[in-house]
């Protein structure tokens, strides 16, 4: 049974993909520093594609011996690991003035550091099933926040940013151990990282929340079984994305007009 390892997977997009990929036949490693929002989805994948298919605990993907244990405890049920998906993330969003630097830290020390510590320890169990399996996927969860930095989001976009590059430097670092590296970049998502917010950034107005956390967990399935290096789920986003990498002034008058009051 091929398997997937999920952080964030308590709420939002990581309890969508976790229960899709669970129903489509793989053992999934649900984790996340909420023990019993991850319990709750652990049931709900048991119910709906039985005991085996699930196992789950707690993450702090801040801390290295976090990461141990549950690799280790992920490892010792499903025996491999076809699949890293890096989903756990956290958003503040506000003018950048308004968002203390402790904030500022939390979002790259969770939304960076979480992705890069979370790669490093896994990378042994990764080698392993691709060396058996012919290939191994690291998907990171990246945002359309990281085709273009975005007003009232600065320290989030910039994180995001940051897995962005990530992405594309380990896909090319990575390859010769058969291990693929993409990543999934929705804009606003019906999700509680978006829905809590209590500072509404003028480009959540202007473009809307048009994507369900199930709609991002398709969108990591095909990442999952395609060749791509970056998936991005709205069109106007993609577009954008390409415009601004040709024509990086014309990135830079869209995203005025989206963010302008």
């Amino acid at each position: 049974m091929k398997a997937i390892f999920v952080t964030g997977a308590a709420s939002g997009i990581g309890r969508a993909t976790s229960l899709l990929f669970a129903r489509r036949g793989f053992k999934v490693g649900c984790y996340d520093v909420d023990v019993e929002g991850v319990r709750r989805v652990a049931d709900e994948i048991v119910a709906a594609a039985g005991k085996d298919a699930c196992c789950h605990g707690r993450i702090d993907v801040t801390n290295e011996e976090a990461w141990s244990a549950a690799l280790a405890d992920f490892e010792s049920q499903a025996h491999r690991m076809d699949i890293l998906f890096n989903c756990a993330g956290i958003m503040r969003t506000g003018h950048f003035q308004d968002v203390t630097p402790a904030e500022c830290r939390r979002q790259l020390d969770v939304n960076v550091m979480g992705v890069i510590l979370g790669i490093q320890k896994s990378l042994p169990v990764l080698e392993r099933t691709a060396a058996e399996e012919g290939q191994s996927t690291i998907i990171n969860m990246s945002s359309a926040s990281a085709t273009y930095g975005q007003p009232e989001l600065a320290a989030y976009s910039a994180s995001k940013f940051a897995v962005r590059a990530l992405t594309e430097a380990l896909d090319i670092e990575l390859r010769p151990k058969r291990i693929r590296v993409c990543d999934v970049m929705p804009s606003y998502v019906a999700t509680p990282l978006v829905e809590t917010q209590t500072h509404r950034p003028r480009s959540l107005h202007r473009l809307g929340v048009n994507l369900t956390a199930e709609d991002v967990a398709a969108v990591v399935w095909k990442a999952a079984h395609g060749r791509g290096l970056h998936y991005i789920p709205q069109a106007n986003v993609a577009v954008m994305s390409r415009v601004g990498g040709l024509l990086p002034e014309v990135g830079r008058v869209l995203m005025h007009q989206i963010a302008k009051r």
